[in-house]
């Protein structure tokens, strides 16, 4: 029992460090938009970027005064809130309660961070630049440590539970061609070029720290294969499991072989609990598989 208890304890102090890096991510994604993004006039995408026209409608043509503070972070947690109420049941416990905690952040921190009444930087191209490597970088590393800013990668997790050729890089394409076009009516072109620009950079640097569309299939030999494990795998990462037995050709010992695909971002959880199990079990991770069928897709 007590080594039960040692090895939860250790669990929450390793969710409780991914939990602190997505939050860190957030805060870098916050600096990113505060400092060299929202200054010059641009427009994230997403449904933050709908967040900023709705403030900008507010403030500029109906005359709202918020006394220099941006309220988009504001609007988008209430935004946010019947995503969290559809998608309770939908997402995992750890994955959903990490991704509220992140979204209250990142509109705490949205609203802290001062924007400089002046742009840090005078050239428009260079800020976008810069912002978009900021917070393309926070938001992945939020992505790789589990969880999500909210958003669009919550309503892209809904609609692959509905349709599965659904995926969420297809919900922020849509979102993002329909807050353009709006940019575009509202505004003026360069302000559309410049903000499809940083979102371009953005994207660019979210695929350079998580990769959420690469599969791995993983073949794990071991030789203390229990229910405890696989009804963990089951319940931490929510996957499926094919296992046969197994014959060590040259120790002569019986073994078993558990076969799975899961995305790239769930193997340091993977290998978390088989290192729990088995700390001399045999890894063998093979990337970039290609799959069809019964597979679900994650963030």
């Amino acid at each position: 029992m007590n080594k039960i208890r040692g090895l939860d304890k250790k669990f929450v102090i390793y969710e409780a460090n991914r939990l602190l890096c997505s939050v860190g991510g957030v805060l870098l994604y916050a600096i990113g938009v505060n400092l060299f993004i929202v200054p010059q006039g641009l427009y994230t995408g997403g449904i933050m970027g709908l967040c900023q026209v709705i403030r900008t409608v507010l403030a500029e043509y109906m005359g709202l005064s918020f006394h220099n503070f941006d309220i988009a972070g504001l609007i988008y947690y209430v935004v946010n809130i019947p995503l969290f109420v559809v998608a309770i049941k939908k997402l995992g416990r750890i994955f959903f309660a990490k991704t509220i905690i992140c979204v209250t952040a990142m509109s705490f921190f949205l609203f802290i961070v001062y924007i400089p009444s002046v742009p840090i930087m005078d050239d428009t191209l260079a800020s976008g630049l810069i912002g978009g490597i900021l917070c393309g970088a926070g938001i992945g590393l939020c992505l790789k440590m589990g969880s999500s800013d909210g958003g669009t990668d919550i309503l892209g997790v809904l609609l692959i539970r509905w349709k599965k050729d659904f995926s969420v890089g297809k919900v922020t394409l849509i979102v993002n061609v329909v807050l353009y076009l709006i940019c575009l009516f509202l505004f003026d072109v360069q302000t559309v070029i410049y903000s499809l620009i940083y979102a371009a950079v953005t994207s660019f640097a979210v695929d350079k720290v998580y990769s959420q569309n690469i599969n791995v299939e993983v073949n794990i030999i071991t030789k203390n294969a229990c229910e405890e494990m696989e009804q963990e795998i089951f319940t931490k990462l929510e996957r499926g499991i094919t296992k046969w037995k197994a014959l060590g050709a040259y120790t002569d010992n019986n073994a078993e072989v558990l076969y799975m695909v899961i995305s790239k971002y769930e193997i340091g959880r993977l290998k978390y609990i088989i290192r729990k199990y088995d700390p001399n079990a045999f890894v063998v991770i093979n990337e970039g598989v290609n799959v069809s069928g019964n597979f679900l897709k994650k963030l």
